[in-house]
């Protein structure tokens, strides 16, 4: 049975905008979506709520055959869901409702200078509590969530309702993003080797401070002390603020550089990372790693920090985790530029590289369960 979602995307980019308009494309159901720019997080937070019950009153107003046959509200992290549904039109406010979390600002790293703002965190307990149920991209981040709700409402003065979230986790479930390798649904993992000649390493995160850049070029230091031939394929998306390794870096690793800077389109992204033998994170922060999936997809192999989200995503090879030290990250991929011109087993072989279960979080089945998930809304007393 396919239904009708109207979906609410406060921020409309990156991974938020990837998981929507992944799963729409491949979903049963019928998508209505209403994006705002992924500009300003903290002001989309504060108005997104206002904006889109006022789009839909006068969506409501223009056509009401379109919107009269919605079945399910869907929104993320992004947006106030209790103050939406207080603002919004009758017809909305009774549809059943998912927030999905893609992210949450009770535990997301801050700067360094910074000082969390709590009305946010607490915005994010009130969405959770508003939702008929409340998703998860993996179940790392459902328990740092509510850990961290715990911890909050303890330090209130009164009032702290510590059963709330018990009530977010009677209602909660993972529901693990899709992934999609560069023709489609398939698997694209290399075939056999590739010729000898340096390691290519690279990196695929967010040019931020909560990626830990500076721990990655240190590891490339530490590589080139140690005489072995390499090449940087350094993507990901940049910002005005980026680190200021990433300048100093540019400049001290030039003769590395292979490729610099975010890819033109998605087809040149899967091109540089098939083309790559390795892709290392050092996040201190990351509630799924989809750039370290969907480089694996393609037979990049990982190499990942032994915590966060990665051992639920890729399991327990021993092979894909560093100790999170420069040091200990350039010793490994010392192990694995040897292996590109040894017999057996190498950086480039893609039965090493590729996470065994990898093809569970393809979209040709992610959609199907998230599909499902949404039916068994209307399957509750």
């Amino acid at each position: 049975m396919s239904r009708r979602i109207l979906a609410l995307n406060a921020w409309h980019g990156g991974s938020h905008q990837a998981f929507l308009e992944g799963w729409a494309c491949h979903s049963r159901h019928d998508f209505t979506i209403l994006p705002l720019p992924a500009y300003k997080w903290k002001w989309r937070m504060r108005h997104s709520a206002v904006t889109f019950a006022q789009q839909l009153h006068e969506k409501i107003s223009d056509d009401q055959s379109e919107c009269s046959t919605w079945d399910v509200l869907f929104c993320t992290d992004m947006l106030g869901l209790a103050e939406f549904r207080g603002l919004c039109p009758d017809s909305i406010r009774r549809l059943p409702s998912i927030v999905y979390f893609h992210e949450n600002q009770l535990t997301y790293p801050t700067q360094k200078d910074d000082e969390r703002d709590f009305h946010f965190s607490y915005s994010n307990m009130t969405s959770a509590l508003a939702a008929d149920s409340v998703w998860f991209n993996s179940t790392y981040h459902r328990d740092e969530f509510l850990n961290a709700s715990r911890t909050l409402l303890r330090r209130m003065p009164d009032f702290r309702h510590e059963e709330s979230v018990d009530q977010i986790l009677a209602r909660s479930e993972i529901q693990h993003p899709g992934i999609e390798g560069p023709t489609g649904n398939q698997s694209a993992g290399r075939k056999g080797r590739r010729a000898g000649g340096p390691l290519r390493i690279a990196w695929a995160s967010r040019w931020e401070h909560d990626k830990n850049p500076d721990l990655f070029f240190t590891a490339l230091e530490e590589l080139a002390k140690l005489r072995i031939p390499f090449e940087i394929n350094v993507l990901g998306e940049s910002f005005r603020n980026s680190p200021s390794c990433f300048e100093v870096a540019e400049r001290k690793l030039s003769k590395f550089i292979r490729h610099w800077g975010f890819a033109e389109s998605r087809a040149e992204y899967f091109r540089i990372l098939s083309e790559s033998d390795v892709i290392v994170s050092t996040a201190r922060h990351e509630f799924f790693g989809i750039s370290v999936l969907e480089a694996a997809v393609v037979g990049c192999r990982p190499l990942v920090p032994r915590a966060l989200a990665y051992p639920e995503t890729l399991g327990s090879n021993d092979g894909f985790f560093h100790d999170g030290t420069a040091v200990g990250i350039a010793r490994v991929l010392m192990g694995l530029s040897d292996g590109l011109n040894s017999p057996g087993e190498t950086a480039s072989s893609s039965g090493v590289n590729r996470p065994a279960d990898i093809d569970r979080f393809l979209w040709s089945t992610r959609s199907s369960e998230l599909d499902l998930a949404v039916d068994k809304l209307f399957e509750r007393d």
